[in-house]
C-alpha cells in the first residue's frame, strides 16, 4: 500500500519501483494508493486535485484508490466522491476522528465517526473503510457494525479517454474539441526561448510559458535539443521550475526530445500524467517495445511517429502501414492502453515545386481518417505549420495553416 500520499511525484516513484520489482520476480501482486488531500483547498500538498490525482497514478492500476489522514470524515466527503464517481476500482476511506484539538488529540468519538461514514456507505461511494490519525479499536469497531448493513460501491463503466493532468485535470473525450499543444518552450522552434535557455534567464522563460497557458494552451511541450545546450539538465532544471508554478502546471506537460535518456529525465519530475514526443519503430521492433513499456510504467501517454525501420512514412500507404503495425505492438504485445496513444502520421511541405510532394497534405488527412476509423480509441497530432513551410515570410501561410486544420478537424 502506498499510502498518505501529499506529493504525487513520489507515488509515482513508489508504483515505478513497484512495477519494476513485479518484472524481476516474474509476477504480480495487489497495489493499493491513498492520497491526503491538506485542507479546505480540495488539494494535495502539491497542489493537485482528487481527479488530477487520479489521472496521474490510474497506470497502476490499483487494487482500491482513496484518500486518508489530514481531514475528518466530513470534510473528505466530497473527494471520496470524486473519486467514487472516476476511478473503475475499489474506493477506500481513512479519515482521521476529525481535526486535532490544541493540544493535538482528537475528541471526536468512536460514535460520531462512524455516524459520519454511515453517509458514504449510504451513498455507495464506498468499498473499503478505516481509520487514520485519532481512530482507535473502538472506532474501527463502530465503523464495521455500521458498513455490515449496506452493500459496498458498485465499481462504475468507465469509457475508454486519454485522461491526462498537470495540477488538475485534461480529459481527452470524444465530445473534446481539438487540443492546443504550446510549441514556444521549444529551443528548436523559437529562437527566442533558445536564447532565454543559453542565456540561464529562466525567469523569462517561465515567462514564455505562462503567455502560452494563459493563450489557451492545454497542454505545454517542452524540448531542450540542441547541440550547443547541455540538454539534459537544461530539461532536468526547467521541468523542476515549472512544477512551482501553479499556473504553469496547472495543465499537462508534452516532454518531447530526440533522445531518450532526455526524456526520462523529464518524466521522473513530472507529477502529472504527461505525454512523450515521441517513440517509434525507426530503431527496431526490440527498442520500440522497451519504451512504451517505460512509458507504461512512468504513467505516460505517447505519441507515435510514423517512422519505421526503412525511414519516415510520406505517403498515405506507408503512413497507415506503419501506424498499423506499431498499434498492433503497443496493444496487443505490450498491452499499452490504446486510448493514450497518439500517432503523428508526419504533416510535410507542400508545393516546394517537386510533383511528388503536392499530395503530401491530402496524404495526412487521408490517414488521419483511416486511423480514426480502424485502430480503436487512438488520436491523431500534428505540426500544422510545416505544411505551409515552403511559403514562409509569405502572408498567405496563415490561410493555408487555417484551411488545412479545418479539413484535418472534420476528418478527427
Amino acid at each position: 500500500m502506498i499510502e498518505t500520499i501529499f506529493d504525487t511525484l513520489n507515488a509515482k516513484a513508489a508504483i515505478f519501483a513497484i512495477t519494476g520489482v513485479f518484472d524481476d520476480i516474474g509476477f504480480e501482486l495487489p497495489i493499493m494508493i491513498s492520497g491526503t488531500i491538506t485542507d479546505a483547498s480540495g488539494r494535495t500538498l502539491s497542489g493537485q486535485t482528487a481527479e488530477a490525482f487520479y489521472n496521474s497514478i490510474r497506470h497502476a492500476k490499483p487494487l482500491s484508490v482513496g484518500f486518508n489522514c489530514a481531514l475528518g470524515a466530513d470534510a473528505l466527503r466530497p473527494h471520496i466522491q470524486t473519486l467514487s464517481n472516476i476511478a473503475d476500482t475499489y474506493v477506500s476511506a481513512h479519515p482521521n476522528a476529525g481535526l486535532p484539538n490544541e493540544f493535538g488529540e482528537y475528541d471526536e468519538t468512536a460514535e460520531e465517526t462512524a455516524a459520519l461514514l454511515e453517509g458514504f456507505a449510504k451513498a455507495g461511494i464506498l468499498n473499503i473503510v478505516g481509520g487514520c490519525c485519532g481512530t482507535t479499536p473502538e472506532h474501527i469497531r463502530h465503523i464495521a457494525d455500521m458498513v455490515a448493513n449496506y452493500p459496498p460501491r458498485a465499481i462504475p463503466e468507465i469509457a475508454p479517454a486519454c485522461r491526462l493532468s498537470g495540477l488538475e485535470p485534461f480529459n481527452i473525450t470524444p465530445d473534446s474539441l481539438f487540443v492546443n499543444v504550446g510549441e514556444r518552450t521549444n529551443v528548436t522552434g523559437s529562437k527566442k526561448f533558445l536564447r532565454l535557455i543559453k542565456t540561464e534567464a529562466y525567469t523569462e522563460a517561465l515567462d514564455v510559458a505562462r503567455d502560452q497557458v494563459e493563450g489557451g494552451a492545454q497542454i505545454v511541450d517542452i524540448n531542450m535539443d540542441e547541440g550547443m545546450l547541455d540538454s539534459k539538465q537544461a530539461m532536468i532544471h526547467f521541468v523542476n521550475l515549472v512544477s512551482g508554478e501553479p499556473d504553469i502546471s496547472r495543465v499537462p506537460l508534452m516532454i518531447d526530445s530526440s533522445k531518450w535518456d532526455i526524456i526520462e529525465e523529464g518524466l521522473k519530475r513530472t507529477q502529472g500524467k504527461s505525454v512523450v514526443n515521441s517513440i517509434s519503430l525507426k530503431e527496431g521492433h526490440a527498442e520500440f517495445v522497451e519504451r512504451a513499456k517505460l512509458c507504461m510504467r512512468y504513467g505516460a501517454a505517447i505519441i507515435v511517429m510514423a517512422f519505421d525501420e526503412d525511414g519516415q512514412a510520406d505517403t498515405y500507404e506507408r503512413k497507415i502501414e506503419i501506424s498499423k503495425r506499431s498499434y498492433d505492438v503497443l496493444v496487443n504485445e505490450v498491452g499499452f492502453p490504446s486510448e493514450d496513444i497518439i500517432f503523428d502520421p508526419n504533416i510535410f511541405a507542400v508545393a516546394t515545386g517537386i510533383i511528388e510532394h503536392n499530395n503530401y497534405g491530402a496524404d495526412f488527412i487521408n490517414a488521419t481518417r483511416w486511423i480514426t476509423d480502424n485502430l480503436p480509441n487512438a488520436m491523431v497530432s500534428g505540426g500544422v505549420s510545416n505544411v505551409s513551410f515552403s511559403f514562409r515570410g509569405n502572408p498567405i501561410r496563415e490561410a493555408i495553416n487555417s484551411v488545412f486544420l479545418f479539413h484535418a478537424i472534420k476528418m478527427a
